[in-house]
């Protein structure tokens, strides 16, 4: 419980707009689904997500917060394109199509991300990204 502790201690001393940007993607990726869990995508969702924090919270254990933690979403990378696909034939007019799609776009956001994230770290950028929390 301590390193998640660390880690959202990390993220919030990050400068805006981050930790709004992470607020959000929490928001609708942990707690958007529990509004449609009956669903197959919100499952997925779900399941997606916490995989993800869990290797974040490995990869944050073993590295500190470096931009290598952008392998956490790799999950979302099959998700989303099952979701665009799936998209089309739920449609945008129900709360449940609306927040699809907005799951579907800030994860596409955050992929872009953390794909250049990852690369930077791969080249070589290792330096952590806040001060190391106790």
């Amino acid at each position: 419980m301590q390193l998640v502790i660390r880690f959202m201690k990390s993220i919030f001393s990050m400068k805006a707009p981050w930790p709004l940007w992470v607020v959000l993607l929490m928001g609708l990726n942990m707690m958007g689904p529990l509004f449609f869990i009956h669903t197959l995508e919100a499952k997925a969702v779900l399941i997606s997500t916490l995989a993800g924090a869990m290797l974040m919270m490995f990869l944050f254990s073993r590295y500190g917060f470096v931009r290598l933690l952008g392998l956490g979403h790799v999950f979302w990378v099959p998700l989303v394109i099952w979701l665009g696909l799936h998209i089309p034939e739920i449609g945008l007019d129900t709360p449940f199509g609306i927040w699809l799609a907005l799951v579907l776009g800030f994860n596409i956001i955050s992929l872009v991300m953390d794909t250049l994230d990852v690369s930077l770290y791969l080249m070589g950028d290792r330096k952590q990204l806040v001060p190391q929390i106790q």
